[in-house]
């Protein structure tokens, strides 16, 4: 099993399932310890680090939602000796489905998705962030305020970090949906009542991608609603995974 994709902050090799989380674009799978610290030992939470950031700074970055989909079903089949459940946000969530694709026409059916902070992968808006010059990148973070204060007050960090961020807002902005057979796992959507990026129209078109139970959640904040309701957004994986847990 491979351990440059996979980060497990509190390893739990005796849970009964595993969460996969899938950061956002310019995250790193640390934004996810908190996670982890809050389900061990009951939840084993492998958290996916894309490559171009943090210890992988020296890898290339993958700036296409499919290819880095296909590595990372490779790197994650391994992994599905127990059932498991994907949570990304923004990016991550659509990285998540389209890894859930993947896994699934391997056989391998999640226990759910979570799709957080992102529109349904049917639906399109023209953004072209990853064609701004650095100054234009840089007010987008802010606008989002999901990047560290201290990470966008220290030129030199800024710096190292902006490729990551551009890959990344390259990848999700170039992603087209192609249309094929809706997931077999249930789908929970958590989104803001004032995100700039998600529209309640274009969260609840994440029914159409499962045949599975459907489930939305609307909370209150911006973009990254899910730091400021952390305590409640684990609370809402916890009790999905006990109750698929029971189901099987």
């Amino acid at each position: 099993m491979s351990r440059a994709w996979i980060r497990q902050f509190h390893p739990a090799p005796e849970a009964g399932t595993s969460l996969v989380c899938f950061p956002h674009a310019g995250g790193s799978a640390t934004f996810y310890f908190p996670v982890s610290r809050a389900l061990a030992p009951g939840v084993d939470v492998l958290a996916v680090q894309y490559p171009g950031r943090q210890d992988r700074m020296n890898e290339p970055c993958v700036d296409d939602i499919p290819t880095l989909a296909d590595l990372i079903a490779d790197e994650l089949t391994p992994w599905a000796d127990r059932p498991m459940t994907l949570f990304g946000h923004s990016m991550g969530a659509t990285i998540a489905f389209e890894v859930a694709r993947r896994l699934e026409a391997r056989g391998i059916v999640p226990l759910g998705l979570f799709a957080s902070g992102r529109r349904a992968p049917s639906t399109h808006r023209d953004e072209q962030v990853h064609l701004r010059d650095d100054e234009g990148l840089i007010s987008e973070l802010r606008r989002l305020s999901g990047t560290d204060a201290g990470v966008l007050a220290d030129e030199t960090m800024l710096r190292l970090v902006l490729p990551a961020m551009r890959g990344d807002y390259r990848a999700v902005e170039t992603y087209r949906y192609r249309p094929g057979p809706p997931l077999n796992c249930p789908v929970t959507v958590l989104t803001a009542d004032d995100d700039p990026l998600v529209e309640l129209g274009e969260a609840r078109a994440w029914a159409r991608h499962t045949v599975a139970p459907f489930r939305l959640r609307v909370f209150t904040g911006g973009h990254f609603f899910i730091t400021a309701h952390a305590e409640t957004v684990v609370q809402e994986i916890a009790a999905h995974i006990d109750a698929a847990a029971a189901r099987r």
